[in-house]
């Protein structure tokens, strides 16, 4: 085992499934990183950030997790060519605090900004603007990785092995800095055109009519509601807003970080918290909030991150977690997206963020995520029975040509992933050349065969 300072700690994913225990290394220091990897032991080592993937991509049963939130230094702001260097452990919240004022904006954002440039990487995340813009590391220009003989290579999107290493979960070395290249705004705002819809297929319609118009787009649906008006949902598409778009009391600061929380979840609620009448009334109250209106100003939480407002949302689905289970399936599956939507919503399951979105062109990652078609997102609290669920989902997303999201993944079988990602041969072959005694391992590696 190392013999870089650890401690021991119980970790887990955000759906809070699965707990192992692990030796943590927390250091800034890369030197210590790198003694850290070559003396890993037999168990082997990963790195982790802010424990935002929701399965076990970042946990290491009795092996090493490196723990690179003390790497989080921005070395270098690049006004004028709208670049900036960062260490992988800066989190995406401090890059848009830090880029706003110089009107720079992150060009890719997922769901929430609790997230590392190291882990952006490893799971090429997405976001609301990917059929415009793609996934997070299209817009890497470099970037240092610590390989698992101890060298720290400089790579680019030239490098067959940057490829395999965005998207690929960190198991091809541990990420150490990147540099990135930005998108000028005039202000920290967003013009929002906000539509409710009366169902599932009005929802399909809307979403296929001019969405390539619009930067950013995506929709929640309500999974509980039945009859007619069975996946009635709200849009929320929209652009970065122009200083002329702005109301005067906000035109005074154009570049404020306006982002609020307000407030953090106890852990104090019960395994039974969410249930069908609980989320009725969430269901409801949401789609209430998603009343048609165009052109409206929008905060950064209020268009990107609304579940930002509340710190450890993860904790209201009580103790024994959540699963997300996410796919994107080939444009021309729109039946087999609201056939997936009835087998959830008759299940007996319960789910309230429920996300759907296009994506655009995928990128040369060997097992990035994004290709062009849908993809749907729900979160289901663990109760008996959910496996078997997810299981049959599984031979569904494969016989419609889809695959699953390895950052949101925790259950899934070898076999199933295997056919999900027709280059995962490729890309094992790339990481036994950089890493051919597996020093980088994880709980989701060894279950998946990575």
């Amino acid at each position: 085992m190392t013999d870089v300072p650890t401690t021991n700690r119980t970790l887990t994913g955000w759906g809070r499934t699965a707990p192992t225990t692990a030796k943590v290394v927390s250091t800034g220091d890369v030197d210590e990183i790198a003694r850290a990897v070559r003396t890993a032991g037999q168990r082997g080592v990963i790195a982790r950030g802010l424990g935002r993937s929701y399965g076990d991509s970042s946990q290491n049963a009795g092996g090493l997790v490196i723990d690179m939130t003390a790497l989080d230094k921005i070395h270098a702001i690049n006004v004028d060519e709208a670049i900036v260097e960062a260490d992988s452990g800066v989190s995406l919240d401090t890059l848009v605090r830090r880029l706003l004022p110089y009107g720079l904006w992150v060009p890719v954002l997922p769901g929430t900004r609790q997230v590392t440039v190291g882990g952006a990487i490893a799971a090429d995340v997405h976001g609301g603007n990917h059929h415009t813009q793609g996934s997070f590391c299209n817009h890497v220009l470099s970037m240092d990785l610590l390989t698992a003989n101890g060298e720290i290579r400089r790579i680019t999107q030239d490098d067959e092995l940057f490829w395999a290493t965005a998207g690929g979960m960190g198991l091809t070395g541990v990420v150490l800095r990147a540099t990135i290249r930005l998108k000028r705004v005039e202000t920290s705002y967003f013009l929002a055109d906000v539509e409710q819809t009366e169902n599932f297929d009005q929802l399909l319609e809307r979403l296929q009519d001019n969405d390539d118009q619009y930067t950013y787009s995506k929709s929640w649906f309500d999974s509980l509601t039945t009859g007619e008006r069975m996946g009635r949902g709200t849009l929320l598409r929209g652009w970065p807003a122009k200083l002329e778009d702005l109301p005067k009391k906000l035109r005074k600061d154009p570049l404020k970080f306006d982002a609020p929380q307000l407030l953090t979840i106890p852990d104090i609620f019960p395994n039974w918290a969410l249930n069908k009448l609980t989320a009725k009334i969430i269901n409801e109250a949401y789609y209430r909030m998603g009343a048609t209106r165009f052109g409206s100003v929008q905060n950064i939480t209020q268009f990107f991150h609304p579940l930002d407002m509340f710190g450890e949302w993860n904790r209201g689905y009580g103790s024994n977690g959540f699963l997300q289970y996410q796919f994107v399936v080939p444009f021309g599956q729109e039946p087999f997206l609201r056939t997936t939507m009835e087998k959830i919503s008759s299940s007996g399951h319960i789910s309230c963020l429920n996300v759907l979105k296009r994506f655009g062109k995928g990128n040369a990652g060997h097992i990035s995520f994004p290709e062009p078609g849908w993809t749907l997102a729900v979160d289901i609290p663990i109760k008996p029975g959910l496996h078997r669920l997810c299981d049959e989902l599984d031979e569904m997303v494969l016989g419609a040509g889809g695959r699953l999201y390895l950052a949101k993944e925790s259950r899934t079988r070898a076999e199933t992933i295997e056919k999900m990602y027709p280059r995962i041969e490729e890309w094992r072959k790339i990481r036994a050349t950089v890493d051919p005694e597996g020093v980088f391992a994880s709980d989701q590696s060894r279950r998946l065969a990575l």
